[in-house]
């Protein structure tokens, strides 16, 4: 196909994961899978050439020909044809099957296509990259007051505070947004850094004239962790767990924040999860 626009290209299993995956990440991509064969496509595929090129660059439309990208089509499901998938940050946010009317696919790029709140919520993002957080902080709020539940505002917004000390304002924003994994690990992260300016040796100190006292080896086992220092935090807390005292549910809590923080992948998590299993049953 000669393309009739910069914003409309073919892709191939060859080049997908720059092309589309990669992509996505700066402008929402749209795949049109087709067929040279398939009426239906006849029909879409000039709508949606038509909708990209008037576009001037707000989404991408990328053609996948499934006769010659068989896996690729088998990748995402593609059961019918043409199937249209809409892809942001990384990965698909949604699709149709079948051709539909100019106006109906307008609708549903209006809902693939970044609002102006989303734009503002990048532009935070990119000032907070820069190192300009005051402007972030701002702009993150800015997006919130318009709409309040607006997930990557909050998370960014509640990132921030978390960096400068605000843990308590942290876990009130975040307890107001949908509970996805980034807001768990979030909630996780303002926890264990609470404990961040505690005293260590004063802790210590302390533990050792009362080495008994459970509460005070979870706060020593926190400010541990808010440090990073995430093994030996670990270390007091199973050891609380396994001796299943009165503090063994604060104890493993308290785990099991530190494994959020620390993501599944982490060798740490692994192996202490495996151990703090042992240690309840």
């Amino acid at each position: 196909m000669e393309s009739i626009s910069p914003y409309i290209q073919d892709v191939t299993a060859a080049d997908f994961q720059q092309a589309v995956l990669q992509k996505s990440h700066d402008v929402p991509v749209v795949v049109d899978f087709w067929a040279e064969w398939c009426q239906p496509c006849k029909t879409l595929g000039p709508l949606l050439e038509k909708l990209a090129a008037e576009s001037a660059g707000s989404f991408i439309l990328a053609k996948v020909d499934v006769d010659t990208n068989q896996e690729l089509a088998a990748q995402f499901n593609v059961q019918g044809i043409p199937t249209v998938i809409g892809f942001r940050g990384g990965g698909p946010v949604d699709q149709f099957t079948g051709a539909m009317p100019e106006n109906a696919i307008q609708d549903w790029l209006t809902r693939l296509l970044p609002s102006e709140i989303d734009l503002v919520v990048d532009q935070a993002r990119d000032a907070a990259i820069a190192g300009n957080l005051e402007t972030a902080e701002r702009l993150f709020g800015a997006a919130l007051e318009q709409q309040p539940d607006h997930q990557e505002a909050g998370t960014g917004l509640a990132a921030l505070m978390i960096a400068s000390g605000r843990q308590a304002e942290a876990l009130i924003l975040l307890g107001k947004l949908a509970a996805t994994d980034e807001v768990e690990q979030l909630q996780a992260a303002a926890r264990l850094s609470a404990s961040r300016d505690t005293d260590l040796n004063e802790l210590a100190a302390r533990l050792s004239a009362s080495p008994e006292d459970e509460k005070l080896r979870i706060e020593l086992a926190m400010a541990l962790a808010a440090r990073q220092e995430y093994e030996p935090a670990l270390d007091h807390l199973l050891g609380i767990v396994t001796a299943r005292g009165e503090s063994k549910d604060d104890a493993r809590k308290a785990m099991l924040d530190i494994f959020e923080v620390l993501g599944d992948g982490h060798p740490l998590t692994s192996s202490y999860r495996r151990r703090l299993a042992s240690a309840l049953f």
